[in-house]
């Protein structure tokens, strides 16, 4: 796993490519999710990269998103796949995460006031399964 640390408008990114599995890759995550809290307790994990997600996976995110959320911050879910997002939705996740398709969305999540486009987690899951059904 590889994480790629970004930030737009004060918001940690963070780019995630490859399996979020248990071990290594799930303490890389949580060490760039919950660094310096103080300063940047917001961060948005995009998902985008990743190809798979176990378990453990899944309950280090809900670690860091507890972590941050203690810290005064939050963490956001950036561009999961279908399988990803059915995980979220089996496990009821998907209603503890905000998740978003759009990076700015995700970022205005963060600042009252500003207009977002909530993710429609079932057109989402429709919308995957009639491309699959297409192609």
């Amino acid at each position: 796993m590889e994480i790629k640390e970004r930030q737009r408008e004060g918001i940690r990114i963070l780019d995630l490519k490859g399996s979020l599995t248990a071990g290594e890759p799930c303490q890389l995550l949580k060490a760039h999710a919950t660094v310096n809290l103080e300063l940047h307790p917001r961060v948005v994990v995009n998902l985008e990269g990743v190809d798979y997600i176990d378990s453990s996976g899944l309950g280090m995110l809900v670690n860091c998103f507890s972590t941050l959320e203690r810290a005064g911050g939050g963490l956001r879910i950036l561009s999961p796949s279908e399988r990803d997002m059915e995980l979220m939705v089996l496990t009821k996740l998907a209603t503890v995460f905000q998740v978003f398709k759009d990076e700015q969305d995700a970022v205005n999540s963060f600042f009252p006031g500003r207009e977002i486009n909530k993710f429609d987690i079932l057109s989402f899951v429709q919308a995957q399964r009639k491309a699959k059904e297409q192609g």
